[in-house]
C-alpha cells in the first residue's frame, strides 16, 4: 500500500513509525514532515492546508490512502479535495470537522444527540460573558469557539483572567466546571461502524502537579487501570454512536478518528470536547501499544469496510510519553537550540529542523515526545525518563511527574 501522511508533528511521527512497521506499506510519504519523520518516510515540502497541493501530491505519489493528521488541514477541506480525486482518505470532510473547529457547533450536535456534557453558553460580547460567568460560577471554564491548537481553554478561579481570555478570543463558549479526572478516547470510524482504541490520559498544564498555564499536552500514558469497568462501552453507547448518527443525519458523515475528551465525574462520564483527529501526545502512547497493523485499520475506515475488520490486538503492559518543550513555551518559543540524543527509537519529533550546519535544532514549542513501553507503568516510566536523560537542548522544559500518581496508586494496590 502507498500511504501519504499529512502533518509535521510528533503525532505524525508516531503515525509514520507505526505505518512504516506495517508490512503492507510499500511506500510512505509525509508532507511536510520534520527532521525525525525523514528517517522513516519520504518527505515532501507541501503546504498541509492547501487542498489543491495535497491532492496533487496524492496523485503524484499514486497514494492508495491519505492520512490527515492535524485539524487545520481538515478544516481547510484537504480531505474533501483528495476524496474528489477518488483516493481513500482517513479524516473527515470540512463540514464534519466543524465538531472540533467550532465549540458552539459541537455543543449543538451534543444537544441534538443528547450526549452527556457540561451545560454551556455561547457568548459574543462582554455582557453575555459576564452573565455566563455569573450563572456557572468558579472555577470558570472559558473556551475559544474556533481552533486554538489545544491552548484556547482557560480554567480559573480568577474572574478577571476569565474575562481577559474571553476578550482576547472574541466568540467563546463558557461552561460549567466538570469535576473528576480527564480521559482521552480515540474512536476509529467509517461513519457508521466505530471501534474504540485504548483510553489514555494526558497532562495539559506546563508544570509538575498541574501548575502553570495550559499547553497542547506535556505527556500521556495508557492504559488506565483506574478507569471504571465498562466505561468505554458506556461512552460508545451514550456518546459516540448518537454523535455519529447525528452528524450523518446532517449530511456530514464522520470518517476518521473521533477524539472524545471526557471528564469522569461523580455523575458518570461527561464530554469536555470533541476533536476531529488523533490527539497529541496521546497518539504516541496509544499507537505504541497497538499490535494490529495500522494501515489496514485506517484503510478499512477510509473505505467503509470497518465492520469487516478483525478485532484489534494490543500489547501487554503500559506506555508513557514525556514531552520536551522549548524555552518560552507555551508563549513565544525560542527556536534554533541544538538538540542532542534525539535519534533514539521512541523519541518522536514534533518541532525539529536542520540548521545550515546540518545540526538538529528546535523549531517550535513542543519539540520532542520521549515514548517508552514497559511491562507495567513503573517500568514504562523508568524507561521513558531514563531515555529523556540522554536527550538535551538549552532551555528544555518537561514534567517529571507524568503518570506518577497512577504509578503510586498501582504500587499501593
Amino acid at each position: 500500500m502507498r500511504v501519504l501522511v499529512i502533518g509535521s508533528g510528533a503525532r505524525e511521527h508516531a503515525l509514520c513509525t507505526a505505518l512504516a512497521a506495517d508490512p503492507s506499506v510499500e511506500r510512505l510519504v509525509c508532507a511536510p514532515g520534520n527532521a525525525g519523520i525523514a528517517a522513516v518516510a519520504q518527505i515532501e515540502p507541501v503546504k498541509p492546508t492547501d487542498p489543491y497541493a495535497v491532492a496533487a501530491l496524492a496523485r503524484q505519489v499514486d497514494a492508495e490512502l491519505v492520512v490527515v493528521g492535524p485539524e487545520a488541514p481538515l478544516m481547510a477541506g484537504v480531505a474533501d479535495m483528495v476524496r474528489e480525486e477518488g483516493i481513500p482518505v482517513f479524516g473527515p470532510d470540512a463540514a464534519a470537522a466543524r465538531i472540533e473547529g467550532s465549540k458552539s457547533f459541537a455543543k449543538a450536535v451534543m444537544s441534538a444527540a443528547r450526549v452527556p456534557t457540561a451545560e454551556s453558553r455561547t457568548c459574543d460580547d462582554r455582557p453575555q460573558v459576564e452573565a455566563a460567568l455569573d450563572l456557572f460560577g468558579a472555577p470558570y471554564v472559558v473556551k475559544a469557539d474556533g481552533l486554538a491548537a489545544g491552548k484556547g481553554v482557560v480554567v480559573t478561579d480568577d474572574r478577571a483572567v476569565a474575562l481577559a481570555h474571553a476578550a482576547e478570543c472574541g466568540r467563546v463558549v463558557i461552561e460549567e466546571y466538570l469535576d473528576g479526572p480527564e480521559v482521552s478516547l480515540f474512536v476509529v470510524t467509517d461513519g457508521s461502524t466505530a471501534v474504540p482504541l485504548l483510553p489514555a490520559q494526558d497532562f495539559k498544564r506546563l508544570g509538575d502537579d498541574d501548575a502553570g498555564p495550559n499547553t497542547g499536552g506535556m505527556g500521556a500514558y495508557t492504559p488506565l487501570s483506574w478507569l471504571p469497568s465498562g466505561c468505554v462501552d458506556e461512552v460508545m453507547k451514550a456518546v459516540v454512536h448518537p454523535t455519529l448518527k447525528d452528524l450523518a443525519s446532517r449530511g456530514t458523515p464522520f470518517v476518521g478518528v473521533l477524539y472524545v475528551g471526557l471528564a469522569i465525574t461523580s455523575r458518570g462520564p461527561r464530554v469536555i470536547e470533541f476533536n476531529a483527529r488523533f490527539g497529541d501526545p496521546e497518539t504516541q502512547v496509544v499507537l505504541a501499544m497497538l499490535e494490529t497493523p495500522l494501515a489496514g485499520l485506517l484503510h478499512a475506515a477510509a473505505t467503509g469496510a470497518l465492520a469487516a475488520h478483525a478485532p484489534l490486538q494490543w500489547r501487554d503492559g503500559s506506555a508513557i510519553t514525556v514531552v520536551m518543550a522549548s524555552a518560552g513555551y507555551p508563549g513565544t518559543p525560542r527556536t534554533g537550540d541544538v538538540i542532542t540524543g534525539a535519534d533514539q527509537p521512541g523519541v518522536m519529533h514534533a518541532a525539529t529542523a536542520r540548521n545550515e550546519a546540518g545540526e538538529l535544532v528546535t523549531s517550535g514549542g513542543r519539540v520532542l515526545s520521549v515514548t517508552a513501553v514497559g511491562g507495567d507503568l513503573a517500568e514504562a516510566r523508568a524507561a521513558a525518563y531514563s531515555m529523556l536523560e540522554g536527550v538535551s537542548f538549552d532551555g528544555a522544559q518537561f514534567r517529571t511527574d507524568i503518570a506518577a500518581k497512577a504509578e503510586a496508586q498501582a504500587i499501593k494496590v
